[in-house]
């Protein structure tokens, strides 16, 4: 083998290394993380379809790894759907990790003619650099039409309605991150509504 064949390998070879150790994550370096929270999104559709989405105790997303959001209410209201108290949501970025949590206290949710009600509902999402998003609900008196449901903690339990359905403890993982919706009401064509929504991502 040549000396100039040996030199320009050596080089490829340490040129390959300084790649490969640039592209390495560490702690510092500069991630993208993914944070917001919300007590209640709440989408509701006209007789001809439009529809209107409101939100109550949003945090708004994460602006970076050193960024922290809160949103609180005492008591939230959108009229004719639903009630509620001590609305709270929060989200936290650090250099290698997200963390949110969302929550709503004397839940009283009307659509379309199916009563939904719940003595407190929250959820949590976390999200550390290279591991996959966890997250989980926690619900207490959840009722449906004055009849008490048992929430297993099984992720995506889902009841039917008329015309929709409610999933609790809905989990939607994504590449480096999770959403998880305490509870979550269908009426296909009537309304679209989540109680309870974190979201943690990092990568």
């Amino acid at each position: 083998m040549s000396q100039t064949h040996q030199y320009r390998s050596a080089l490829a070879a340490a040129a390959l290394m300084l790649a490969v150790l640039l592209a390495w994550p560490t702690t510092g370096s500069a991630q993208t993380v993914v944070g917001d929270a919300k007590a209640v999104q709440a989408t509701v559709f006209s007789p001809l379809g439009t529809p209107t989405t409101t939100t109550l105790a949003d945090t708004g997303t994460l602006g970076g790894t050193t960024d922290a959001r809160d949103a609180s209410q005492l008591t939230g209201n959108i009229p004719s759907l639903l009630t509620g108290e001590a609305l709270h949501a929060v989200t936290i970025g650090y250099s290698d990790e997200v963390d949110t949590e969302a929550a709503v206290e004397s839940l009283d949710l009307t659509v379309a003619g199916v009563d939904i009600s719940a003595d407190s509902v929250m959820s949590q999402a976390s999200s550390m650099l290279g591991t996959a998003g966890t997250g989980s609900s926690t619900l207490s008196g959840l009722s449906i039409n004055g009849a008490p449901v048992v929430v297993t903690g099984e992720a995506n339990q889902t009841i039917a309605i008329p015309g929709g359905r409610v999933v609790i403890n809905e989990q939607l993982v994504t590449p480096g991150g999770i959403t998880v919706n305490a509870l979550h009401v269908i009426v296909n064509g009537v309304a679209d509504v989540v109680i309870a929504s974190a979201t943690a991502g990092i990568s």
